[in-house]
């Protein structure tokens, strides 16, 4: 695992993890993206924000801290909003698509949550 790691050149497993959320949650911004024909304009800033956090986190820069801190308070809202109308219009649970979808964005608020607390935490290790 070590070599992995040496191999990516990043310094410690838990901002490469936090880099691979922030890259997923950028591919997954950008689908609904393209699902929306281009209309949904937030959901290509996010992704944007989103790959450039990954990057940041990935590389261990500096400007990544406020990036994650940035882009925390419109994505979890978004989340959330998003979440809790869709609750509201199809109740949690009317079958497995929908349920996994609303899965998705509340484990994007958590992790967006517990992502900005930990990068805010260790903030004096990123150079």
């Amino acid at each position: 695992m070590a070599k992995t790691l040496s191999r990516l050149r990043t310094k410690r497993l838990d901002t490469l993890l936090l880099a691979i959320f922030y890259a997923v949650a950028g591919v997954a911004n950008s689908y609904m993206l393209v699902l929306s024909n281009f209309a949904f304009m937030p959901a290509g800033a996010f992704a944007a924000l989103s790959f450039i956090a990954a990057f940041g986190l990935f590389t261990t820069r500096k400007w990544a801290v406020w990036i994650v801190i940035m882009l925390f308070f419109p994505a979890a809202t978004f989340g959330s909003v998003t979440l809790y109308f869709s609750v509201r219009f199809h109740t949690f649970y009317p079958s497995i698509g929908i349920l996994l979808c609303h899965l998705a964005f509340l484990f994007y608020v958590i992790l967006s949550f517990v992502s900005l607390v930990y990068v805010a935490a260790k903030r004096k290790t990123f150079q």
